[in-house]
């Protein structure tokens, strides 16, 4: 009964000086989230366009010259890394100084409260930076798709066609027109399957020979350079797709750990900013 009075009477005195923090109020100071999320937002949007004019100053069209590819991704993916961590680190930071002082609340709820809210102002400029940059992703990864579908989709270059038909005598257009692009047909069914069957490239060198006046050896040999021909370009495009995909993949999991480990430090710094803030 004593100790009842005792920690009642402690209590009311506490509610009549204003130190005891209505429990039904809301642990989320809000306008610090928003604040540290715009902070770090408007942060890590400058350290973008530098990080992209450093970039491109890096590289060159010219071959043998500026940086690597390989060094290029390595480059973007520190980049990132430092971008994600030191933005996190202020937005977290301001989140905690900027928010009123608590009282009446045991320290370590405070540090929690600290935290959470640094985490919070993280949450809210990652949505920010992710919806800034969605189209953009959007836009490379529809590129990079139309790259890796392209050999299977188009028909051969116009070039190696027009190659196969050469020819010193007069052939009608209309004709010789119409072969091309039976041809294109043919060649890309091909490919699509996997191989030209063996009767495709007889009715394939037929043609040529028709049109050309070479014989059916010669055209049969056209043909089957051609067929090379559009094989060896079909594996570069291919290359070019998968090293776009790896660099793609890299740089994706360099942003998710950089991202992840930026969560951690947004609600160490929100912590270390509330407590100078309640020190100071």
């Amino acid at each position: 009964m004593m100790r009842d009075r005792i920690l009642s009477g402690g209590l009311d005195e506490m509610a009549e000086s204003g130190s005891v923090i209505d429990s039904c109020g809301s642990g989320v100071a809000w306008p610090a989230v928003i604040g540290g999320a715009l902070a770090a937002t408007s942060l890590a949007s400058l350290l973008f366009v530098l990080g992209t004019g450093l970039g491109l100053a890096s590289v060159s069209p010219w071959p043998h010259t500026g940086a690597s590819a390989t060094t290029v991704t390595v480059m973007t993916g520190v980049w990132l890394i430092v971008l994600h961590w030191l933005t996190s680190g202020v937005g977290g930071y301001l989140t905690g100084r900027l928010r009123i002082k608590w009282t009446g609340l045991h320290t370590h709820e405070v540090f929690f409260r600290d935290t959470a809210n640094g985490f919070l102002s993280w949450a809210v400029a990652s949505l920010i930076g992710a919806a800034l940059v969605a189209s953009t992703t959007a836009f490379v990864i529809s590129g990079t798709a139309a790259v890796a579908n392209g050999p299977a989709t188009s028909a051969p270059s116009a070039y190696l066609v027009d190659r196969l038909f050469r020819t010193d005598h007069q052939t009608p257009s209309d004709t010789i027109a119409g072969d091309k692009a039976q041809t294109r047909q043919i060649v890309l069914n091909g490919l699509m399957a996997g191989e030209i069957p063996a009767t495709d490239k007889v009715y394939l060198a037929r043609l040529v020979s028709t049109q050309t006046g070479i014989t059916q050896d010669q055209a049969g040999q056209r043909v089957d350079q051609m067929i090379a021909d559009e094989k060896v370009a079909e594996s570069k495009v291919q290359q070019v797709a998968d090293a776009a995909r790896k660099t793609g993949a890299t740089l994706a999991i360099f942003t998710g750990l950089a991202m992840l480990i930026g969560a951690f430090i947004a609600c160490v710094s929100a912590a270390i900013g509330g407590q100078q803030r309640d020190t100071y």
